[in-house]
């Protein structure tokens, strides 16, 4: 069953590749017609995206969203419902994409299209400096490991992650049964975890970017792993609408071509995940 599915994604994507830019489906209209792309995204994930000193949302999601829109010659409005909600699908028209450092994941790929990769990251295990008995990811077993609910990570210490992008490095899983604690924020759960190993939970499962953010910022954390796997993000919209998919993989791609995602990266990350 998971491998026809598999044959069905690549299939998908494959088609979104060569679909007819010209022929534009229902979401391109719709947001050509209002001059507005809805994007939704989180805004706790920094340097991804975050509230700033200004009160305003910044970081390189938000910096790729707004140089699409600018190529689309519309208007860039931001929403930041929970992860669950995004991932959910069944946008029912209240976004237009997810440029959201969002990893394809079977379940994800039944209700949302994953027309562009626009960069990779690598997960990785974080614990409070003063951690002494989880040197790697085989210590986490019996242990209580936080992630962002819903996020792929929960889906990795589930051991049932799987990535249907072409390409994608399938993770392996050198532990025994953990206990999973999800967290509606990343923010939250480094707040407990900073109380010390063990008072509320043992470590973090994040991408790396996040992580080495969080480290620098508070000195409390300290990363105990290689990667755990490459998480490959892709831009997520609605399912179904061909002519949306293709017309954003071909301005995703101009902007690799033309230099814009790897200045984007460089901004906020100091150096290109773009590949």
């Amino acid at each position: 069953m998971f491998r026809r599915f598999l044959m069905t994604a690549a299939l998908l994507i494959a088609a979104q590749a060569v679909a007819p830019i010209a022929q534009a489906g229902a979401i391109l209209d719709r947001v050509l017609a209002k001059g507005e792309l809805k994007l939704v995204l989180l805004n706790d994930y920094p340097p991804f995206s975050f509230i700033n000193d200004k009160n305003e949302l910044a970081g390189f999601d938000i910096d790729v969203a707004k140089a699409l829109a600018a190529k689309l010659g519309v208007k860039l409005s931001i929403d930041t419902p929970a992860w669950e909600v995004i991932a959910a699908g069944n946008w029912h028209g209240r976004w237009d994409i997810c440029i959201c450092s969002m990893t394809p994941t079977a379940e994800r790929a039944e209700v949302l299209d994953f027309p562009v990769k626009y960069y990779d990251s690598p997960a990785v295990l974080a614990v409070h400096k003063d951690e002494t008995r989880i040197k790697g990811i085989s210590d986490i077993s019996g242990k209580s490991i936080a992630v962002q609910a819903g996020a792929s990570y929960e889906n990795y210490l589930q051991k049932t992650l799987k990535i249907p992008a072409p390409g994608a490095e399938q993770p392996t899983f050198p532990f025994d049964k953990v206990t999973v604690v999800p967290y509606e924020t990343e923010t939250v759960a480094f707040q407990d975890l900073a109380l010390g190993g063990g008072k509320r939970v043992d470590g973090v499962i994040t991408n790396i970017v996040t992580a080495k953010e969080r480290i620098d910022a508070t000195g409390t954390f300290k990363i105990v792993s290689d990667k755990l796997y490459v998480e490959p993000n892709w831009v997520a919209v609605e399912k179904g609408d061909a002519a949306w998919s293709a017309k954003v993989k071909a301005i995703i791609d101009g902007l690799k071509a033309d230099g814009t995602l790897t200045a984007i990266s460089k901004k906020w990350i100091g150096v290109d995940i773009t590949g």
